[in-house]
């Protein structure tokens, strides 16, 4: 453990981590309550268009995936409020054009789309300290929402007609989720990579679903299994010399499971 302070990029991979896996839990119990993980994916997936861009740009690719990934958001919710079509449709078609967009821009690449897997699959030991000022600013937009607007979400994902009628404008806050959500997907792509990120957000949520009995206790288990699962997957793949954001996914899916018997035995 002690080997994790030694080296800089050990130490940031760690903060990084359990940054992401925290906020990324803390969202998800929203996603997971709404039934809108197909959005966790979708935007996932859109952040491979922005990703792709900036490889093609030469530039930082996370700069321009982040515009990239919080347009395709406020799209799938002008859509789902100013057309007949669904959330769901919505984000089915944004997801197909984000990806063959991202096909195009690697295929027009000289260098080829090499440089795409790291992206892809995650490489959390190569989080720079720009990536963790990042996502230390993030993770502090995150606490914000906690106090300003957490009761406003709980409330309108129980019943959000009733949420109206107090004059809660969930138009409003439901803009607000989905960029912050789509910012924290952008950030978490050095960790667990775009593929493996709607996992992130959906199974320590599901985990804290099958054991809680309120709103805030979900979001409290989600949370520290999101963070725990972030601590124990690093350390297997550091010691078993495997792909971090992988082992990660293993350790929640083991927390999953164990929430799963527990809500068998005690139902």
């Amino acid at each position: 453990m002690t080997e994790w302070f030694q080296y800089d990029f050990l130490t940031r991979a760690l903060i990084a981590g359990l940054l992401v896996g925290g906020l990324a839990s803390y969202y998800g119990v929203f996603v997971v309550q709404r039934r809108l993980s197909f959005l966790g994916a979708g935007l996932a997936h859109a952040a491979l268009g922005g990703v792709s861009l900036g490889l093609l740009l030469e530039t930082e690719p996370l700069v321009v995936a982040l515009p990239f990934t919080i347009l395709v958001a406020i799209t799938i919710n002008w859509m789902r409020e100013n057309t007949r079509l669904s959330a769901d449709t919505a984000i089915g078609i944004l997801f197909a054009v984000s990806v063959s967009l991202g096909i195009i821009f690697l295929s027009l690449r000289d260098q080829g789309s090499a440089d795409a897997f790291a992206y892809l699959f995650g490489s959390i030991l190569t989080v720079s300290k720009t990536d963790l000022w990042a996502t230390i600013a993030i993770f502090a937009a995150g606490l914000l929402t906690l106090r300003k607007l957490w009761g406003r979400w709980a409330y309108a994902t129980f019943d959000e007609e009733a949420a109206i009628a107090d004059g809660i404008r969930t138009s409003r806050d439901q803009y607000i989720f989905s960029v912050l959500l789509a910012v924290t997907i952008v950030v978490s792509i050095k960790v667990v990579g775009i593929l493996l990120i709607a996992a992130f957000l959906v199974i320590p949520a599901a985990s804290a679903r099958l054991v809680s009995h309120s709103f805030s206790a979900m979001t409290l288990i989600a949370v520290l299994a999101g963070g725990s699962s972030v601590l124990a997957g690093l350390m297997l793949s550091y010691t078993l010399d495997l792909p971090g954001g992988a082992v990660i996914i293993l350790c929640q899916t083991t927390l999953f499971l164990a929430a799963l018997m527990y809500s068998r035995i005690h139902s």
